[in-house]
């Protein structure tokens, strides 16, 4: 088949889980099929600035076509636009307007789709949210199909998305929550899909000999990890919170490290250790070598991170109210959730004291990964249903 791959950003330097997933999808059928990503030339998602030069180019099997950005994001008119449409009743084009405010902003991608998106036997578009997906999908509604990263956040229940995820030919989803969420905001029954989740290779073993490396850095053994951005959207905030209550409760020594970009300011604490962005291969060992992985987002599809932490028998402690990773953790049987601080604090004393507990749950989450998301089998499922559609 020739597909299209219609993503935000891409790139091996390009951070962010539907990115990511997207870049993992498209390298996999390539294998298989001809695969073509129509992006933009932005590399931050904050600004959506061009870096990357606009035209067609190759990473492996997969052809990379570039759309410039029209213009950068304004944050000010985008944080009153946002204030606009989610804190009151907003019209439909105003809605439409914080879709093309969000970005990024690539006219010339859509009338790419316009006039050539016939070449391809299907479009797999991912994150409704962005510009590219929310106006070029319905360019090629016959032939489209949307991985929607959905979570349950404000922009979720607009008004102008009943009838717009009502309109691809079919969708992959990442989980069963995401799907019955769109099912629920679509105007109309679903087109087919399939839930794929995502795939991970067997992960290796953490090794030793970077364990010096992470103390010198000043990670304390056993600790808990939180791993991705530091946002407040991320819950961040709240990890925080709950997390001082612990240490202040005099509950046993388990200290937290951060590791990921900071965007919000970090309690200094002796028992709080942020390490920014870390390298791959220290990445593999911190997840490896960690007590717990704690999860506080909100705001979810799918936790890559709680998959990865499972894939190195590492069991989680999330945010229950984040109805995705409360149904991957029980799924799993790998980890343990709560709803507020005491629950947070009952069950990081659990998981820091009673460790053949939390090998058990680790083990668990280990064996789901193995029957769930391996690569194989993700594809198994994947590809007959793209030519199920294709065919259609």
């Amino acid at each position: 088949m020739k597909l299209a791959c219609v993503v935000q950003r891409y790139g091996a330097e390009v951070t962010g889980g539907a990115e990511a997933h997207c870049r993992a999808i498209a390298e996999r059928l390539a294998e298989s099929h001809d695969v073509t990503v129509l992006t933009s030339c932005a590399k931050d998602y904050l600004t959506w600035r061009n870096v990357y030069p606009p035209g067609v180019s190759q990473l492996g099997r997969v052809t990379v076509r570039r759309f410039p950005v029209t213009h950068p994001r304004h944050l000010h008119r985008f944080a009153d636009l946002s204030h606009d449409v989610f804190g009151r009743r907003s019209t439909t084009e105003q809605q439409q307007a914080w879709f093309e405010e969000n970005g990024p902003t690539v006219p010339s991608l859509l009338e790419h789709l316009r006039t050539e998106g016939t070449q391809y036997d299907l479009v797999l578009f991912w994150s409704y949210r962005y510009y590219p997906s929310f106006f070029g999908l319905p360019l090629v509604r016959d032939r489209a199909i949307l991985v929607p990263t959905a979570e349950e956040d404000p922009t979720i229940w607009l008004d102008v998305l009943g009838d717009y995820f009502a309109l691809p030919a079919g969708y992959v989803f990442l989980t069963e929550e995401e799907r019955d969420l769109v099912a629920s905001r679509a105007r109309g029954p679903l087109p087919p899909s399939c839930v794929i989740g995502s795939g991970l290779a067997p992960a290796d073993l953490p090794h030793p000999e970077l364990r010096g490396e992470l103390e010198n850095m000043g990670v304390s053994f056993p600790y808990a990890l939180y791993l991705g951005r530091l946002e407040k959207n991320k819950g961040c905030e709240t990890l925080f919170r709950h997390y001082l209550q612990y240490v202040e409760q005099g509950r046993p020594a388990l200290p937290l490290v951060l590791a990921g970009p900071e965007f919000m300011e970090v309690p200094s604490h002796p028992q709080i250790r942020p390490l920014g962005f870390v390298p791959e291969h220290l990445r593999e060992t911190l997840l490896g070598s960690a007590r717990t992985l704690i999860m506080p987002s909100p705001y979810e599809s799918l936790s890559l991170v709680l998959l990865e932490a499972w894939n190195h028998g590492v069991p989680a402690l999330v945010n229950g109210g984040c109805k995705v990773l409360k149904g991957q953790t029980l799924r799993a049987n790998g980890g343990l959730y709560y709803h507020h601080a005491n629950e947070f604090v009952e069950g990081l004393t659990l998981l820091a004291t009673d460790e053949s507990l939390a090998l058990r749950l680790g083990a668990q989450g280990r064996a789901h990964v193995e029957t769930w998301y391996r690569w194989p089998r993700v594809m198994a499922t994947l590809e007959p249903f793209l030519r199920t559609v294709a065919d259609a």
